[in-house]
């Protein structure tokens, strides 16, 4: 799969489900039922405080791109150095998203042929971000601003293609894809932990749909 291929998918499908915190023995059940509901991206994150080793979460993603093959794209979350970008490329990862802005993140990203997405919140900071080769920049966090910030920061920057991720949910989806949001990052409105651990997988498909929906909605 080339980046021109990953990236063409994200905008299609507009929805990226941001996987925080789940054990790796659940993973797959949850993947499936999220590719019930009509997800057909995922992103595995990263332990910032090491709680999870990398290893531990680069078999997650190896794992996943071994079970759902081209039916499923796979990347890794809450990446902050390039060791786990090589672990990512190394796993069959495909996307790479970070909290921040680090150009050596990025140009590793790049490197291993995987789509590079950074997590902005200024304009300086996008701008940087696009500068260094990132594919997408992430506008986070975007939940005190609102969509009139993504809409006043696209206005000198309509050349950068912006994810909102942080407080998007089913409701305000519809106004911050007019603002000019070209996808989303959902996290636990989607990948609900308590759910999953009590095997509830059918409840995880409906949100999942819900998102689906309000997605296909907002580009109507």
């Amino acid at each position: 799969m080339n980046t021109t291929d990953v990236i063409s998918k994200i905008e299609q499908e507009g929805l990226i489900a941001i996987v925080r915190g789940i054990k790796n023995e659940f993973l797959i059940d949850t993947a499936e039922a999220m590719y019930r509901g009509g997800i057909r991206l995922l992103e595995i994150t990263y332990s910032a405080d090491g709680t999870t080793p990398d290893t531990v979460t680069a078999e997650g993603i190896r794992m996943l791109k071994a079970h759902f093959g081209d039916r499923m794209y796979i990347g890794a979350g809450t990446v902050l150095n390039t060791d786990q970008v090589a672990l990512t490329a190394k796993a069959g990862g495909e996307f790479i998203i970070s909290p921040d802005v680090n150009a050596d993140v990025i140009r590793a990203t790049r490197e291993c042929g995987l789509v590079s997405i950074p997590g902005a919140l200024t304009p300086t900071e996008a701008q940087a971000a696009h500068r260094a080769g990132a594919d997408f920049v992430k506008l986070f966090p975007i939940t005190s601003l609102g969509s009139a910030y993504v809409k006043a920061v696209r206005a000198p920057l309509s050349h950068i293609r912006f994810l909102a991720v942080g407080g998007v949910d089913e409701y305000n989806m519809k106004e911050y894809r007019a603002a000019g949001a070209c996808g989303f990052g959902i996290g636990s409105n989607i990948v609900n932990k308590k759910l999953i651990e009590a095997g509830d997988f059918l409840a995880v498909t409906s949100l999942a749909q819900r998102f689906v929906d309000a997605w296909r909605e907002a580009n109507a």
